[in-house]
């Protein structure tokens, strides 16, 4: 198997005939290419498989680029990010570096333009395997540690099997530990949609994970009104 069939490509493009043909294009020169239409979408498919490069528009439905850019470094700081825009404008390109983004294509542009730009990046960039298993896996919560793949969470000899959704909670604000976990972002990663019924749910969600988690005092999550949950633990 070569490099490229090893690398996971996410594009995010709303204009689906363009995104058709860059994904048909990436797949026939070896990568695996995942094509979405809106920012939701984009960030639903990179949170739960995760890549190895994103290509994103910027000009998306539901969560533009660069708001889903933001939303992907809160969760990893080192996938590569190579921005498309319709725009030239210097203004775009400042806050997309700012951002973290490693490189921008402005519309039209050539395949073998996109080849070789991406060919640079993936060549900058060191897979950090280390880094990749704790952003997937295993998270240490002062006394507890959590296994999100086995929906495990020990503490001394207690170990409390969570349910897939518990699991999915807890995990992305394990992500965004020290950070503001805003309830839209949870409900459409977890239930699939923003929805004020399914945000009562959550509620009760966020009740029983403070219930789990009570045998280390260290260990909050708070409210914070109106936006979200953040978790904290005290060192």
């Amino acid at each position: 198997m070569s490099k490229k069939e090893r690398t996971k490509v996410l594009l995010v493009e709303d204009d689906m005939n363009l995104g058709f043909v860059i994904q048909d294009h990436l797949r026939n020169i070896g990568y695996q290419a995942d094509l979405e239409k809106d920012g939701f979408a984009g960030f639903q498919k990179f949170y739960n498989s995760g890549y190895d490069l994103c290509i994103l528009d910027v000009m998306l439905p539901k969560k533009d680029g660069f708001t889903l850019a933001e939303d992907i470094r809160k969760i990893d700081q080192h996938v590569p990010i190579l921005f498309l825009t319709a725009k030239s404008m210097t203004e775009d390109k400042i806050r997309g570096f700012k951002l973290g983004a490693d490189d921008y294509l402005t519309k039209p542009f050539s395949f073998d333009e996109l080849d070789l730009r991406i060919k640079a990046i993936l060549k900058r960039v060191k897979p950090n395997e280390e880094d990749e298993s704790v952003i997937r896996g295993v998270f240490q919560l002062g006394n507890y540690k959590f296994d999100y793949d086995n929906l495990s969470l020990k503490i001394d000899k207690s170990d409390k099997l969570l349910t897939k959704k518990e699991a999915e909670l807890l995990r992305m604000l394990c992500l965004h530990k020290d950070q503001v976990l805003t309830r839209e972002m949870a409900l459409t990663v977890v239930w699939g949609s923003d929805d004020y019924f399914l945000g009562r749910s959550m509620d009760v969600f966020i009740t029983k994970l403070r219930k789990y988690l009570k045998a280390d005092e260290r260990i909050k999550i708070m409210n914070v009104h109106g936006v979200g949950f953040k978790l904290i633990i005290d060192e």
